[in-house]
């Protein structure tokens, strides 16, 4: 075994060394601090201590882990899991969800905007029309936005502005259009469209 001295100089020529020497310091104290919390619930709540739920080490073995031994383990045909779905999202729901938060956005957009929030809102929609996560409809997205430039200079602007390539964009997917004086009744702060009535079916 090398001695603290043997061990301080080497450290003291070699940074690598030092970064890794402190992470296995760390390493030990979460090792030691963890395994005394685990053991006194483990006590309290009267699992047996002789093999622990998990080991961590600063090594490079395989961290064992007994997935037997939990009570929450789940097992085949377990009914807490079914039901949920795994399959991806449709291009539909995506959609809808986009649309919601953009509306909500411009709802919340404000009269008399700063530079900073304009700017921040024309990246956005710069943003969707490179990365949103469905090409076909980015691409879409990216020729409707040059051919109608995002209008930020008031909370009317931006939100007319969207409403109307919302709309641009329904008339291309054959669906209904939205009545654009509506739009702060549907997604403005007074929420007039919980009096009037549902108006979901034009934009889904």
């Amino acid at each position: 075994m090398l001695s603290h001295a043997h061990i301080s100089g080497n450290l003291s020529g070699n940074p690598l060394l030092v970064l890794f020497h402190n992470i296995e310091q760390v390493s030990n104290f979460v090792q030691h601090h963890l395994s005394n919390f685990i053991a006194l619930n483990l006590q309290s709540s009267g699992l047996p201590s002789s093999d622990p739920l998990f080991s961590i080490s600063s090594s490079r073995t395989s961290t064992k882990v007994p997935i037997g031994k939990t009570k929450s383990s789940v097992q085949p045909g377990d009914t807490s899991v079914k039901g949920k779905s795994t399959a991806p999202v449709s291009k539909e729901e995506l959609g809808r969800a986009t649309w919601t938060f953009l509306h909500t956005l411009a709802a919340q957009y404000p009269d008399n905007p700063t530079r900073q929030q304009k700017k921040d809102v024309k990246e956005l929609v710069q943003i969707l029309t490179r990365m949103y996560p469905c090409s076909e409809c980015a691409d879409h997205f990216k020729v409707v936005c040059r051919a109608n430039p995002v209008q930020t200079g008031s909370h009317a602007e931006f939100s007319g502005w969207l409403c109307h390539v919302h709309n641009i964009v329904n008339r291309s997917l054959e669906k209904p259009v939205f009545p654009c004086e509506r739009v702060d009744a549907r997604w403005g702060k007074q929420k007039a469209c919980e009096i009037i009535g549902s108006t979901t079916f034009f934009w889904k």
